[in-house]
């Protein structure tokens, strides 16, 4: 008889099978729940300790506009993308990651989910901390900054301007193009700049130009995002090295011993291509009989597709 999962079990199963989008919601959550623990800390103690913990969660979770005190915490530019500080910006920003990831890893894989993740929560974090440099009714006082939005804001960015005719159904029920939707989020920011509201609408146009650049000549080895990506797996295989004592990885084959090919630019982008072209044609054939017409092949390049990473 096989023993039920516990919850915690679970949990390992949705973190390890569960794809891009699960990790990074699994790191926000854990995050805010340290962060939440904190605040308990202070209050039970009592006194001045809930101010000066308040001041070491941001002192390590924070991003500072001003750069002096950004100097003295320049991790924050990192840690703030994952970083919440209240209950509902932490649940709002949760729920449309999930909604945004889970859509980017059906076109794109979990890898480039990641750094157009990161990527764009860091520009988010540099455009603000630009503006509040040259915007005189940004520099009255310094601020904090906190949350993925600007991150969440780029992979979104990059579906709508990726696939803007693709539609979604707003609350469930009205069919809209993702393009509209973006670009009303996109004004929204737009027209929001300069208000005292408390949002870092910069950070979140500075996610949403990662976004539209991401998507620009997405098959060739010009786009910025395949360049960082390269660029990654390159250090990854460097710093691997350094911890391996056969410095060069032999894999047996046939009774010969050969060395790892990598594949070239050239037969990346093609592959990438095709694979691109034959997802488009899914898509296409989802958006007009809808995910029942496919076949079982389709249905099965689709999620390989998705755990590609």
């Amino acid at each position: 008889m096989q023993a039920e999962r516990t919850f915690i079990d679970d949990l390992k199963h949705q973190y390890r099978f569960g794809g891009m989008t699960m990790r990074l919601l699994f790191i926000n959550s854990g995050i805010f729940i340290l962060i939440q623990l904190f605040y308990v800390f202070g209050r039970l103690i009592g006194g001045d300790a809930t101010k000066h913990i308040a001041q070491v969660a941001e002192s390590i979770f924070a991003l500072n506009t001003d750069i002096p005190l950004f100097l003295q915490h320049p991790w924050g530019l990192f840690t703030s993308i994952f970083a919440h500080f209240t209950f509902w910006h932490f649940l709002m920003n949760m729920l449309f990651l999930y909604f945004s990831g889970k859509m980017f890893e059906s076109l794109f894989d979990q890898k480039r989910l990641l750094y157009t993740y990161l990527v764009g929560g860091i520009a988010g974090g540099l455009l603000e901390m630009l503006a509040h440099l040259i915007f005189p009714v940004l520099q009255k006082e310094s601020i904090v900054i906190v949350g993925a939005s600007g991150s969440i804001m780029a992979i979104f960015s990059a579906l709508a301007f990726h696939r803007p005719n693709l539609k979604v159904n707003l609350f469930g029920i009205f069919p809209v193009r993702l393009i509209f939707v973006a670009g009303f989020f996109i004004l929204t920011d737009l027209f929001s700049l300069g208000l005292d509201d408390g949002t870092a609408h910069f950070a979140h146009i500075g996610g949403v130009i990662i976004g539209f650049l991401s998507v620009q000549n997405l098959s060739s080895s010009s786009n910025f995002m395949n360049k960082l990506q390269l660029l990654g797996d390159k250090m990854v295989l460097f710093f691997s090295g350094l911890f391996r004592s056969d410095k060069k990885l032999k894999i047996k084959k046939g009774g010969k011993t050969r060395a790892t090919q990598f594949k070239s630019d050239e037969e990346y982008n093609l592959e990438a291509k095709t694979r691109q072209k034959k997802t488009d044609l899914i898509l296409d054939k989802i958006s007009k009989s809808g995910y029942e017409s496919l076949t079982k092949a389709e249905k099965d390049f689709l999620f390989n597709q998705s755990k590609n990473g």
